[in-house]
């Protein structure tokens, strides 16, 4: 085996493991940040636990699951293309979104509540209105009321998977401009989701979480976008 090769194969250990152990060590982290180090006082104007189809609840069970196919996603186009700054980007999501995921399936099972349920995912965000106006709520209209599953996607952003597939079976260049134009869609739903949290949520370490979601997804939207440009290519409509 050539040095590069066994240099290869540790990077791509290291990647993995690294997401793994973001998995392992995050449920514990999160009983710290969701309890927000109250003690005395504080503990006793701490909020209830969520009840279980609260915004709270949804939230973590929902961004766990489109989470979860970003994570997917990556590893996939890790393996399809040697470009380093798309592999990169690629880590860098898969392990943040492993990492936030762990943390939202540990506050589920902090508080005692179940990773999933029944009934059309995101609800959550449009019980938090009911009697009032969608209008002016960025990405927020129809959420909850109206995505219809399909193909696998079950939330808006989410790929099908017959789009899965057709990353799996892709190579270089158009592996690369398929998993900016999935992820940047991707991106885009759970941006939307994010900010239904910080609206809506009511435990603050989750709602500060959400707004970390916003700014850092953000943030790689616009590399997205420049990184599909240098390749002739551009975003979906």
């Amino acid at each position: 085996m050539t040095a590069g090769k066994r240099r290869g194969r540790r990077v791509e250990w290291v990647a993995g493991s690294a997401v793994a152990l973001a998995l392992l060590f995050a449920g514990a982290a999160t009983v710290a940040s969701a309890r927000g180090g109250a003690d005395g006082a504080d503990r006793a104007s701490a909020p209830r636990t969520p009840a279980a189809h609260s915004a709270d609840a949804g939230f973590a069970r929902d961004m766990a699951v489109h989470h979860q196919q970003a994570v997917e996603m990556s590893f996939i186009v890790r393996d399809r293309t040697k470009d380093e700054r798309v592999r990169r980007l690629a880590y860098d999501i898969a392990n943040t979104q492993a990492n936030q995921r762990g943390m939202l399936l540990g506050w589920l099972d902090l508080w005692e509540l179940p990773k999933t349920a029944a009934g059309e995912p995101m609800r959550w965000m449009a019980a938090g209105h009911e009697g009032h106006s969608m209008k002016g709520m960025d990405g927020m209209a129809g959420m909850g009321t109206g995505y219809r599953a399909h193909d696998g996607s079950l939330m808006p952003g989410m790929a099908t998977r017959t789009e899965l597939d057709r990353l799996r079976t892709a190579n270089g260049e158009a592996a690369e401009v398929l998993y900016l134009r999935l992820m940047t869609d991707h991106h885009k739903g759970g941006i939307d989701m994010a900010r239904g949290c910080a609206r809506l949520c009511t435990v603050k370490a989750e709602k500060r979480l959400a707004r970390g979601m916003v700014e850092a997804q953000q943030s790689e939207l616009d590399e997205m976008a420049g990184l599909l440009a240098a390749r002739g290519s551009a975003p979906r409509s």
